[in-house]
């Protein structure tokens, strides 16, 4: 696993593209919060895989080892930029427009200029290098994995400062996932200004609160 998690950046290296930048993300099936993306930029295989033998994909790990890992990576990369697309422009377009802009906006956010761009599942135009989608690209790719680790500890990090914002829906435990506990939560508050209306769970939620709302009304006013 550790060989072929390195090939794609070591084949793109010995063909002379130094730079290689992974892209991923984190955010993309929860009901609430932004997305987020990171770009990472490692240095050359060989060097970077001594000082991160232990680097996988961000679901492999623990809580613990991500925020370990996330150090690690800020220490060792060339270059880290992260983009974030809120709950607004996700629900006025859809979650995968968002998602290729929240990963334009960390390529930008790079301070270094990649060669090479590989990214996880998601086709990119406009970024002017070339550019991969790889398919479980972070299972595959040390920069993609790298990515994934920083986009979520950033993501959790947001979540739970939102937990504090917005208290009752356990955001800091379940990181604006559908878990059962959130869910009863949505039914007995209604939606936050940080959930995402055009998500199905969100918008019953949100209407059977405004239809209780009415009813009380009703009630009241008889």
């Amino acid at each position: 696993m550790t060989e072929d998690l390195w090939s794609w950046e070591s084949r793109l290296q010995q063909s002379g593209l130094v730079k290689v930048a992974g892209v991923d993300e984190a955010g993309r099936g929860p009901l609430a919060g932004p997305v987020v993306a990171a770009a990472v930029i490692l240095p050359p295989a060989p060097e970077c895989r001594l000082y991160l033998p232990a680097l996988c994909e961000s679901k492999q790990l623990s809580p613990k080892r991500r925020v370990e890992l996330f150090e690690l990576i800020q220490f060792v990369a060339i270059s880290i930029g992260i983009g974030r697309t809120g709950v607004k422009y996700i629900d006025r377009f859809n979650i995968l427009e968002a998602t290729r802009v929240a990963m334009k906006r960390a390529l930008a956010n790079l301070t270094k200029t990649p060669d090479h761009v590989l990214v996880d599942a998601v086709c990119l135009d406009g970024i002017p290098c070339p550019t991969e989608a790889v398919i479980h690209g972070d299972l595959k790719c040390a920069c993609i994995a790298a990515a994934s680790i920083i986009a979520k500890v950033d993501r959790d990090r947001i979540m739970i400062e939102l937990d504090q914002m917005y208290p009752g829906y356990a955001f800091a435990r379940n990181k604006g996932y559908g878990t059962a506990e959130h869910l009863a939560a949505l039914a007995r508050l209604g939606p936050s200004p940080i959930h995402r209306w055009t998500f199905r769970p969100v918008r019953l939620a949100g209407h059977k609160r405004m239809g209780d709302n009415v009813q009380q009304d009703g009630r009241e006013t008889r």
